[in-house]
């Protein structure tokens, strides 16, 4: 039988390891925000380069140290708290036909406006704005599509992926659903 004591004192133990883990993946983290710093307090491109250099570096041993402090319980028990949070914001699974049309839209024309953009600018080099704005904006409706879409389009992106996967439609003779 385990003794009330040394469970007590190894959550005890297991609870400052996590927040200190906690604590040096947010100083991992945090550490870009020196970059903007540094850029607004007038420093050289040279040391805003080596500034990032060694961020990314230190950065990689950041997120090992605090993972190794941590410990499998403690990453474990960050993954579930992470992962409790987003569930509510994850993707339903079945969408209607409006909204897969209307994510499906939103999904192409970015992907088809990058496509074309060398060409363009090539044939007609004036018509389009080069404003980082648009950019964005297409990066970001990129991404908001595939919350439109929903859960099911996660599943056949990952079937792309997976030699053996084979296509079940719903609405023909021997499909399920």
């Amino acid at each position: 039988m385990a003794n009330p004591d040394s469970q007590a004192g190894s959550l005890a133990s297991a609870t400052w390891r996590f927040r200190l883990g906690i604590g040096v993946l947010i100083l991992a983290y945090g550490a870009w925000l020196a970059v903007p710093l540094a850029a607004f307090a007038g420093a050289s491109a040279t040391r805003i380069a080596t500034l990032t250099g060694a961020i990314v570096a230190v950065n990689k041993i950041m997120l090992l140290v605090s993972v190794a402090v941590m410990g499998k319980p403690g990453f474990l028990r960050m993954k579930d708290m992470l992962l409790q949070r987003l569930r509510p914001s994850s993707p339903v699974d079945a969408v209607g036909p409006a909204r897969h049309a209307v994510g499906l839209a939103m999904f192409c024309l970015p992907l088809v406006s990058a496509m074309l953009e060398p060409y363009v600018d090539a044939i007609w080099p004036d018509l389009r704005p080069k404003l980082w704005e648009a950019q964005l904006l297409g990066d970001l409706m990129l991404v908001a599509s595939l919350f439109v879409l929903g859960g099911e389009f996660w599943n056949k992106v990952r079937a792309l992926f997976i030699r053996t996967a084979r296509v079940v439609d719903a609405g023909e003779p021997g499909g399920t659903g």
